[in-house]
Parts: C-alpha cells; sequence; structure tokens
C-alpha cells in the first residue's frame, strides 16, 4: 500500500451530506448516501459494480433502453472526487459491463472523466463481468489487481466471502485476518410498514468480517437480503443513510 499524507483539500459537506459515520474494522469510515464508502484516514474511496456502457451494450444487442447513464454515472463520481480529499479511488469489480461497452462514447466519456481526476490513484478489483469485457483502456492509468487486494485492514474484493465465485483467502490473510469490503450482490433491504406496505432500497449490509457496498451504477437490479445472524443493513434512500433497526 503506498503511503499518503491526508491532502489538505475541505470536504465539502455536500460530499458527506445524508452519510452516517461507523466503524470498521477499527477504523472510521462513512456510509455515503452516494452509494460509496469513505476511508478518510488514507483518503480511500470505494465503490462496487459501476457497470459503465450497461445501456450502450443493452442498445448493441438490439435491447431499446435509454442513453446516459455512463455520464451520469462519471458526473456523480466527479463530485465525490471534487467534494472529497481523495487520494485513491478502489472500484470494487464490474467496472465496464461487457465488451460491448467499449465503444467510442463510452471510452470518450471515460477519457474526459479521466482528465479531469489525474491525481487520483484508480484501483480496479476484478469482479465477474470484467473477465468479459476486458481490463480498462491503459490510458486511463488505472491499476487491475485480483481479489483478496490488502489495504491496510481491509481486503478489497469483488465477491462476498460466502459467494460460491470467491477466491480462496491466500495464507497471509488467514494469518492477518482482515475485514472484507466486497460488492457483486448490489444488496437491498425491505422496509414494511403498516398493512401490506413494503419499500425496497439499497443498503450497505455489515456483517462479522465483511461488509457488502450497494451497486454504484444507476443501470442496476438489487438482490433483497433476508434476515442473516450478525447482519446490520443501513439503508440508503432520501438522500441519507439509516441504521435499519433489527
Amino acid at each position: 500500500m503506498k503511503g499518503h499524507a491526508p491532502l489538505p483539500s475541505p470536504v465539502s459537506p455536500d460530499a458527506l451530506a445524508g452519510s452516517l459515520g461507523i466503524l470498521l474494522a477499527g477504523e472510521p469510515v462513512h456510509l455515503l448516501a452516494q452509494h460509496a464508502l469513505w476511508w478518510p484516514a488514507q483518503g480511500t474511496l470505494f465503490i462496487a459494480d459501476l457497470h459503465l456502457g450497461k445501456a450502450a451494450t443493452f442498445r448493441a444487442r438490439g435491447i431499446p433502453v435509454p442513453a446516459g447513464t455512463t455520464q451520469g454515472n462519471l458526473d456523480r463520481l466527479s463530485a465525490l472526487l471534487l467534494g472529497l480529499p481523495v487520494h485513491r479511488l478502489v472500484v470494487l469489480g464490474d467496472f465496464l459491463h461487457a465488451a460491448e461497452a467499449r465503444n467510442p462514447s463510452v471510452l470518450a466519456a471515460l477519457a474526459g472523466w479521466r482528465s479531469r481526476h489525474p491525481a487520483v490513484e484508480l484501483v480496479l478489483v476484478r469482479g465477474n463481468h470484467d473477465s468479459h469485457a476486458g481490463d480498462p483502456p491503459p490510458a486511463l492509468g488505472m491499476a487491475v489487481v485480483d481479489e483478496p487486494w490488502r489495504l491496510g485492514p481491509f481486503a478489497a474484493c469483488h465477491h462476498p466471502p460466502q459467494a460460491p465465485q470467491a477466491p480462496q483467502a491466500p495464507q497471509a490473510l488467514q494469518a492477518a485476518p482482515c475485514h472484507v469490503l466486497a460488492g457483486h450482490v448490489h444488496p437491498a433491504v425491505v422496509l414494511r410498514g403498516p398493512g401490506r406496505d413494503a419499500l425496497r432500497l439499497p443498503c450497505f449490509a455489515v456483517h462479522p468480517g465483511f461488509t457488502l457496498l450497494p451497486a454504484f451504477g444507476l443501470f442496476t437490479g438489487m438482490a433483497s437480503l433476508p434476515p442473516g445472524p450478525g447482519r446490520q443493513c443501513f439503508a440508503v434512500g432520501g438522500g441519507r443513510v439509516w441504521a435499519v433497526p433489527g
């Protein structure tokens, strides 16, 4: 892990609006309403499941869906990079959706986005979609690593530990336990009200030993999590993050 001193730039109130501060592996982090996790001590922003070019992929396969989601995702990400002192952006898998996402419009949007944030270190932890889409263009200057990728007390992964595709942790990680940060699931929680009222919202799901991040991409589905022992869900909605009782 590269050593970095904190950046002198201030934190924008908008970037942390509605966020919730918690402790993970003894480290203060912020669960952001923008579907990202911010680790201030190392100036590191974690996101999962960006799925850039997903709409373009659908259109290339003859499925008519609206355009603009790639630029929307990149604009949301830029707002965080400009609002927080970010040294490093870690993408927990599924950066590009598929090979069809490597089209001129998506690649041009990516190049323009990167030109606005040249000093940010970019790291992609390969996910299942990355294996089909291929690594990002070299011009982005993005390091591409396999899971698990150790960063202080955290292990950056795409698949959660129980997933069938999750790799066996190397002996080094077994000897030095760490808290896994993962995506892949696109977790959601169902809130139930009086009568038959129900509302499904994306969430952060904190378990003993690992945390699932909600999908950052706009054009993605969600998977409702059933109740589980030791799981604490933090719902995201209405521009804020809050702990779900029980």
